[in-house]
């Protein structure tokens, strides 16, 4: 038996659910596959900027995020060797956006309300524990066979979105190139209910800590703290060891005895895919890009990357007509504003925090602070942190 919908969309993380339910909302009958039994519990992108909220306010869930989250409207840079702290407010931008702060509220519960809503859509059907398998294509549709507990199931439509993640089956079978490079380092994050706070003065809910030996980044969600280095040494057993988080915690707070409630260790790669759709394939999120985390970037790009692509895409949906400028202008504005700006930006960031040269530092600093007191400036700042320069220069991009 062949089931049919007019959009796939394999994926159902943030990125995918987002997509399968904006479609959804707009009357577009769609089938959203998930590998995993259920949205998997993944802890590593935490932070929705100002835009993100501002386009899932659409679905009207907002407050069900905030309830579940917490939100930051300062995040700060710290030095630790020096221990100057430099702190950006986001509500100096209460006057453009309705959510001047950053919420945060780990990735796997927007997914889990959106799969949930989903499931109870009239145009939508939510298939867990289906993994992709194969995709083919032609000028009428896509066929996509995937693994189901008990068989290989047969879907048809007449596009897919593949919202799969960096290891994407369906940009491995376009064949699609995926330029960039990969940290020799791997990140680790450490998460603790450990009251961290109370080791620092006003420490905000986001901190970025600058260190020539271990930099780390330390975010409040609202069950933990989580703490994310880089593991420059060992295999991965050392890496997430006793020892090694004693190390940590011995280094930031003065106790090695640290209970922690999770540990991850993960890759981190700057990569952008040479096409963002193939015919009727089009690849979004993860699959189309991967940036390391310092900025919290990730995730809401791959929010922008579906809003943007729906917003190109439903119209051929619902009224017919050729399909390939409209995806050719999701790819030129979204694939530009990743290599012109979140790449640049998320580099640029790691490099500032993990600098061992004292003039770079010192020169950094100098710079914090000049923008800090110049209005003009600190608000261009905020502008481009909280990713709305970033969608004005997609809005640029014809």
């Amino acid at each position: 038996m062949t089931k049919r919908a007019k959009v796939i969309v394999v994926g159902a993380g943030p990125v995918g659910s987002t997509a399968a339910y904006r479609l959804a909302q707009n009357g577009i009958d769609v089938i959203l596959l998930e590998a995993h039994p259920n949205c998997p519990e993944d802890l590593r992108a935490s932070t929705f900027h100002p835009p993100s909220l501002e386009m899932l306010s659409e679905f009207g869930i907002v407050d069900d995020l905030r309830e579940i989250g917490l939100e930051a409207p300062v995040y700060q840079y710290r030095n630790r060797q020096s221990g100057e702290v430099f702190s950006f407010d986001l509500s100096e931008l209460s006057d453009m956006t309705d959510y001047p702060y950053r919420l945060q509220c780990e990735q796997y519960k927007l997914a889990r309300l959106l799969t949930s809503k989903l499931a109870d859509h009239p145009h939508a059907e939510v298939l867990f524990s289906r993994r992709l398998l194969t995709v083919e294509q032609d000028d009428k549709g896509v066929t996509v066979q995937v693994e189901s507990p008990m068989e290989i199931e047969t879907y048809k439509a007449d596009f897919v979105i593949a919202c799969d993640g960096a290891n994407s089956t369906t940009r491995k079978w376009l064949g699609t190139g995926f330029e960039g490079f990969t940290y020799p380092e791997k990140f680790v994050t450490f998460s603790t209910k450990v009251p961290l706070e109370k080791h620092f003065d006003d420490l905000a809910y986001v901190n970025y800590v600058a260190d020539p030996n271990e930099w780390m980044v330390l975010l409040r969600v609202p069950s933990v703290w989580r703490v994310l280095v880089p593991a420059h040494e060992g295999l991965d057993d050392f890496i997430v060891s006793d020892e090694k988080k004693s190390q940590v915690f011995q280094h930031l707070i003065g106790d090695p005895d640290v209970k922690t409630e999770h540990r991850t260790i993960y890759r981190v790669h700057q990569r952008v895919a040479d096409s963002y759709f193939e015919n009727r394939v089009i690849l979004a999120g993860d699959s189309a890009h991967l940036n390391n985390p310092l900025g919290g970037f990730g995730m809401n790009s791959g929010i922008h990357d579906v809003w943007t692509l729906t917003d190109n895409l439903i119209p051929v949906l619902k009224d017919g007509g050729d399909h390939i400028e409209p995806l050719k202008q999701y790819e030129r504005k979204r694939q530009g504003v990743m290599r012109a700006f979140v790449q640049a930006q998320t580099i640029k960031n790691k490099q500032t925090l993990e600098s061992g040269d004292a003039d770079a530092q010192k020169k950094h600093q100098e710079n914090l602070t000049a923008i800090l007191a110049d209005d003009e400036r600190r608000r261009d700042y905020l502008k481009g942190q909280a990713m709305f320069n970033s969608l004005e220069l997609q809005a640029s991009i014809d």
